[in-house]
């Protein structure tokens, strides 16, 4: 194999790893570390680390204390440019110097301005060999919500549209109609684990009466920030969503008064709430992703609605869309999908396809 294959390899390894902590890391993103080093003639990852759940400690002092005095002399490979910038603990590109490494392999580089070539910087000035870019375009796709945040000042869109053969997504009358199977369905609830924040409109709310769980077993904890766009507040008390809001945490978007009463009704049930702008009855979308992204929350699925979705696709918020089509059609007064396969806009590119049961599911990115 050659260095580069080798590079490459072990990088989609720390690419894998990255993602084990993904939605779980707070404000910092999920960056994973290899330490690799020669033993007998052949490549051995001895050390490994990943952001721990809070995002504290960062990946390489975690590889680096697994690796002890096997780093010296070894390659990191990291899936994001070292942290250059002091604070309660040294950088991490400081401390790959003091352990000795001899060469840092890197997929992104960080955008935040504390650290955006200074990282390399630092490693180059103590005599490391650097190669930087190594699969940076598919560590960005992990570190997406990080990256968004950082250079757009506020949190990543991943839109979630279930459509039907005939292009519907529902019916006008409120009556669920299932459009995907189980298969589907948990691949969905493991995407919701990924994510910090998942959304709908209270449209959904009233008519789905959601749990907006993931419900997967063992990732029960990994249930998101359930946020209800509400511009009046009418989300029923007697929703799934208000009874659970101490359980799994739950933030309305409302343009309503300080002194609305339904405020304090559902503040009761232990739903938080956010301040929002609203034109023409509709929450300025936005600003609304500005305050998450002021919040630390770095990415947001948004899975009901089509008005919503509409919404989000018309003021060019969406970044990713997963797109799931079923073999079952919708007759009768149903509604029209905002996008469909045969539809998607030429701002996105097709990044992936895969079968899950009889549906299809696409994913696709903002070009």
């Amino acid at each position: 194999m050659s260095a580069e294959a080798l590079d490459r390899r072990l990088m989609a390894a720390a690419i894998r790893l990255a993602r084990e902590h993904e939605g779980r890391t707070g404000s910092n993103p999920s960056v994973a570390t290899l330490i690799v080093r020669e033993i007998d003639g052949s490549p051995v990852i001895v050390g490994r680390g990943v952001t721990a759940i809070g995002g504290r400690p960062h990946a390489e002092p975690q590889a680096l204390a697994e690796a002890g005095e096997l780093a010296r002399g070894a390659t990191a490979y990291v899936t994001l440019e070292p942290c250059a910038h002091h604070g309660r603990t040294p950088p991490c590109a400081e401390a790959l110097v003091s352990a000795g490494i001899a060469r840092v392999v890197a997929a992104a580089t960080d955008p935040d301005e504390r650290v955006s070539g200074r990282g390399y910087a630092i490693l180059r000035a103590a005599g490391i060999e650097v190669e930087e870019g190594v699969l940076a375009a598919e560590a960005e796709r992990g570190l997406a919500g990080y990256l968004t945040r950082r250079m757009k000042n506020r949190a990543h869109v991943t839109l979630k549209l279930a459509v039907s053969a005939n292009g519907k997504i529902g019916r006008r009358d409120g009556k669920q109609v299932a459009i995907t199977g189980e298969i589907s369905r948990r691949q969905v609830h493991a995407l919701r684990a990924l994510s910090d924040v998942i959304l709908i409109g209270v449209g959904t709310a009233i008519n789905d009466d959601p749990d907006l769980t993931c419900r997967l077993p063992g990732l029960e904890d990994r249930s998101p920030i359930r946020l209800v766009l509400d511009t009046h507040l009418r989300l029923p008390l007697t929703s799934r969503l208000a009874h659970t809001a101490r359980d799994v945490p739950l933030w309305i978007a409302t343009a309503a008064q300080q002194d609305d009463p339904r405020r304090a009704e559902l503040a009761a049930c232990g739903a938080e709430f956010i301040a929002s702008d609203a034109h023409q009855d509709r929450l300025a979308l936005p600003e609304l992703l500005e305050d998450l992204a002021a919040r630390g929350l770095s990415t947001v699925f948004v899975e009901g609605g089509a008005a919503v979705a509409q919404s989000f696709l018309a003021e060019g918020l969406v970044d990713r869309l997963v797109l799931l089509t079923g073999e079952a059609t919708i007759d009768g007064d149903a509604v029209d999908a905002p996008i469909t396969r045969q539809t998607i806009p030429s701002a996105f590119r097709l990044v992936s396809s895969a079968t899950f049961g009889t549906d299809r599911m696409d994913e696709y990115e903002r070009v």
